[in-house]
């Protein structure tokens, strides 16, 4: 239990320096043109799931999302005490790793967002987003499990740009993007909302995919 705890941890650290980080370069790049600045964050993002899914899947499942250790648990994949445990580390861990990315660009390490991100258009990005995002991990898990990784970043790639809300679809990422004020920050005000819609869509996609890969969901 300690190495998938650490799995997790150091996954979220990583994923969550990503996110945070890679936005706060895309922006100082982009000369203030938005789609280039999100492009920049879109590919810094995926390639980094990619490498930690590969490299960590075998340990923990490579979650680093309370929504999807939620659906493992009700899935009976993981218990609901480790799906507790999961969600603290990745939550914790992926705060330092925001806050880590402050440090690395000398910006201010405690901050708080004020970047609104609020509305039934933002509220339906997340549930659909993370919908696709957990229906996309059982699907793969049955026809391709060896395509997770690719599966998974790839899906986040795309979802980052047709969905409104670019694709947060992780509660623990929504908390620790509430905590800087940079490119890819969230009004706090404006994260319990996408923290209900996105367990709204994890719930719905593990039913989903319940009803159709029931006997070969990943452990």
């Amino acid at each position: 239990m300690k190495a998938r705890l650490f799995a997790e941890g150091i996954g979220s650290f990583f994923l969550f320096a990503t996110v945070i980080g890679s936005g706060i370069m895309a922006e100082k790049l982009a000369g203030g043109n938005i789609a280039v600045a999100l492009l920049g964050n879109t590919l810094a993002t995926a390639a980094m799931l990619f490498v930690l899914i590969t490299m960590l899947g075998p340990v923990s499942g490579a979650h680093f999302n309370p929504a999807v250790s939620m659906v493992m648990a009700a899935l009976r994949k993981i218990t609901w005490r480790e799906m507790a445990a999961y969600t603290v580390v990745q939550i914790a861990f992926g705060i330092a790793g925001a806050w880590a990315a402050h440090l690395m660009f000398d910006l201010p390490i405690l901050q708080a967002s004020t970047h609104a991100r609020t509305g039934i258009g933002q509220w339906a990005g997340e549930f659909i987003a993370t919908f696709g995002l957990v229906f996309t991990i059982l699907g793969t898990a049955k026809h391709r499990p060896e395509w997770i990784p690719a599966s998974v970043a790839l899906y986040i790639t795309a979802a980052y740009w047709f969905t409104s809300s670019t694709s947060f679809a992780n509660p623990a990422i929504t908390i620790a993007r509430s905590l800087t004020d940079t490119f890819s920050g969230i009004a706090q005000a404006d994260v319990p909302m996408f923290i209900v819609t996105q367990l709204a869509g994890a719930v719905a996609a593990g039913w989903a995919g319940r009803a159709l890969f029931a006997d070969e969901l990943p452990g």
